[in-house]
């Protein structure tokens, strides 16, 4: 009796012991896939989030412009190129440029091809079929893309009547765009301003680059009939009747580069 007492005792023991390592062992696993989970987990998190800097920084890339392409006739535009030579960007400077740009699907093409649709566009091949001038300048810094793009325009430009192109450093547009102007049209604005420094910002803004010209011209001249003027009243000859009196020594005949000969 005691023997049979004895061994149900040491089984409910046994019985006690396995179901307490059963439960141990059970536990820990249990343990084992929850840390397994959160280091899986935080290697997703991270990830993540290298994918997602990853992205922004390649958006920042495509989306920033290296170059800038300024277009004035008198509807005023710039393209603006990213470092893949696609347009990125199209600002209107007037509402005449709003009009252009609104008329326009070039987002997104290279440049050459935007520039070629912009120049033979309906509105520009009319405005310079009536003797109107374009310019178009470059914009950026000296860069291999910069040289490359400012080649292009020069070849995009050539045999066309009245469409001038140059370039300009990066940095000189920013006073452009603070004025509410274009480059183009600002650097215009500037070579009128030193011959009449009353001219302002909103008088160039509705002109088309042949009347800036035009204005140009006129106070050029007015400025040199102005200083032959003062040298006549001072008793003195204007520097090009001096030339003309130097000449009359010769023979009278120009050259090419209208200096006076003589042989």
């Amino acid at each position: 009796m005691d023997d049979k007492l004895r061994e149900a005792f040491d089984q409910i023991k046994a019985e006690n012991e396995l179901k307490q390592k059963t439960k141990d062992f059970i536990m820990e696993k249990t343990r084992g896939y929850t840390r397994v989970k959160l280091v899986n987990y935080r290697r997703f998190a991270s990830a993540f989030v290298c994918i997602a800097l990853l992205l922004m920084g390649g958006r920042w890339l495509y989306f920033t412009p290296t170059v800038e392409i300024s277009i004035d006739i008198n509807p005023s535009i710039e393209l603006g190129v990213n470092r893949f030579d696609r347009v990125v960007s199209l600002e209107s400077y007037n509402d005449d440029g709003k009009s252009l740009v609104d008329s326009l699907n070039v987002k997104f093409m290279n440049y050459s091809d935007a520039v070629n649709q912009i120049i033979e566009s309906e509105d520009i091949v009319s405005l310079l079929s009536n003797d109107e001038v374009m310019t178009i300048a470059v914009i950026g810094w000296e860069t291999e893309q910069f040289e490359e793009i400012f080649s292009t325009m020069q070849s995009c430009t050539v045999g066309k009547r009245n469409v001038y192109c140059y370039s300009a450093q990066g940095e000189e547009v920013e006073d452009a765009h603070k004025a509410g102007l274009s480059y183009g049209k600002y650097k215009a604005f500037l070579e009128v301003q030193e011959l009449d420094p009353n001219i302002t910002v909103s008088e160039i803004q509705h002109m088309t680059m042949r009347e800036i010209r035009e204005l140009i011209d006129e106070l050029s001249q007015n400025g040199e009939k102005e200083r032959g003027s003062s040298d006549q009243e001072k008793g003195r000859l204007p520097y090009g009747n001096r030339n003309r009196r130097r000449q009359g020594r010769g023979n009278g005949r120009m050259n090419a580069g209208g200096i006076g000969s003589q042989e």
